[in-house]
C-alpha cells in the first residue's frame, strides 16, 4: 500500500553529504539526481550545500537549480536555512541583522519554488518571527521550526517555541518533528562503532539493552564528567546526549495541530525488533486520524559513522517507510 495521497514522501539531499564533501559532482547536481534516479519527486535541500553564494544566494543560482529540477519532474518542499547569530566572536547580531541575514535565503527559497524553509526550534524567537510573518505571507512560504533528538514537546528548548507557534496561530509558521526523538533502541551499527572506538563493552551492552531507562541517560553524562570516554570516540559519544531521543510518538498528540512536516530520521537499516520501522508505523497510526497534509522526508544521519551508498540507503529506507505506513491501516 502506498502512502495516503495527502501525505507526500520526500528525500533529503542531506543524505548525500559525504558526496557533497567529495565534490565530484556539484551539490545541485546531486540534488537533481535524487529525482532523476527515481527515489523521490519531492526533495529537501540545505541552502548552505546547494548554493555557493550562501547566505545571500543569487537569483542565477536559485534559477539554475529550479531549471534542473523541473524537467525531471522534481520539486523542493523545504529549504534548510540558517541564522548566524554572531557577527563577531564577541558580538551577537541584533534582530535587524538577523532579519537581514535570513531574508535573502527566504527569497531564494521562493524563487526555487520551495513550499517552506526550516530553522532549529526556538532560534528565531517570537519578535523575529513576527517581523518575518509579512514576508512569509508575501512569498507564500511556511517557516518550520524543527524539534529533534533529545528535545520533547515539554523540554525547555522546545516548549516556549511551541507556545509561540500556537499564539501566532499562523499556518505560515509551523513545527517540524524529526523522528530521532522516538528511538526505542540505538542503531546497531552505531553500537558496533562505539566498541571499535574503545568504549567499554559493558557500557555498550547497557546502551543496547536499556537505552530508554533514565538511569542510562545519567550514566552517559557520568561517563563524560569522569572523562572516561576514549578521545577518539568523543564526537560519536555526544550523539547520545544530543541526537538520539527517548520519547514516545504518543507525546505528539497534543501538539499535532502545530506540526506541518516530519523528518523520518534513520541511522542504518538494521530493523531489529522494529527499531527503524516501529516509530514510523506508530506515527502513521497517529496521523491517520489527523488533518496532517505535509511531507514525510527520509533523512539519513548515519553517514557520520557508516560508509554506505546514500542512494541505496535512501531507496531502501523509503521502501521500508511505505511498508511501515501500510501496516497502519
Amino acid at each position: 500500500m502506498t502512502e495516503p495521497r495527502r501525505w507526500r514522501l520526500a528525500a533529503s539531499a542531506f543524505n548525500w553529504t559525504p558526496e557533497v564533501i567529495r565534490a565530484e559532482r556539484t551539490a545541485a547536481d546531486i540534488a537533481v539526481g535524487i529525482v532523476a534516479d527515481g527515489l523521490a519527486s519531492v526533495i529537501e535541500v540545505e541552502a548552505g550545500q546547494v548554493w555557493r553564494t550562501f547566505p545571500t544566494p543569487t537569483d542565477a543560482e536559485a534559477d539554475r537549480l529550479r531549471g534542473l529540477l523541473e524537467p525531471v519532474g522534481g520539486a523542493v518542499s523545504i529549504v534548510g536555512v540558517s541564522i548566524d547569530d554572531w557577527a563577531t566572536p564577541r558580538r551577537r547580531r541584533d534582530d535587524d541583522e538577523r532579519l537581514a541575514f535570513l531574508l535573502p535565503q527566504l527569497r531564494a527559497a521562493h524563487r526555487l519554488g520551495a513550499a517552506g524553509v526550516r530553522l532549529p526550534i526556538g532560534q528565531a524567537g517570537e519578535p523575529l518571527l513576527r517581523r518575518l510573518q509579512p514576508t512569509l505571507h508575501e512569498l507564500d512560504l511556511v517557516l518550520y521550526e524543527e524539534l529533534q533528538g533529545q528535545q520533547t514537546p515539554r523540554s525547555q528548548s522546545a516548549a516556549p517555541a511551541l507556545d509561540t507557534i500556537a499564539r501566532l496561530d499562523d499556518p505560515h509558521v509551523r513545527a517540524l518533528v524529526d523522528t530521532s526523538m522516538f528511538m526505542p533502541a540505538l542503531p546497531v551499527t552505531y553500537l558496533e562503532r562505539l566498541r571499535e572506538e574503545g568504549v567499554p563493552g559493558e557500557f555498550v551492552d547497557r546502551l543496547a539493552a536499556q537505552w530508554r531507562d533514565p538511569a542510562t541517560a545519567d550514566a552517559v553524562l557520568d561517563m563524560l564528567r569522569q572523562e572516561a570516554v576514549p578521545p577518539q570516540a568523543h564526537t560519536l559519544f555526544m550523539d547520545l546526549v544530543v541526537r538520539f531521543g527517548r520519547s514516545e510518538v504518543a507525546e505528539l498528540r497534543d501538539m499535532l495541530p502545530l506540526v506541518g512536516a516530519f523528518h523520518l530520521k534513520f541511522w542504518d537499516l538494521a530493523d531489529i525488533d522494529g527499531r527503524v520501522s516501529g516509530p514510523i508505523g506508530e506515527l502513521g497510526r497517529l496521523l491517520e486520524g489527523s488533518d496532517f497534509t505535509g511531507t514525510l522526508c527520509s533523512e539519513w544521519g548515519g553517514h557520520a559513522w557508516l560508509d554506505a551508498d546514500p542512494t541505496d540507503m535512501t531507496r531502501r529506507h523509503l521502501a521500508l517507510v511505505r511498508s511501515a505506513l501500510g501496516s497502519a491501516y
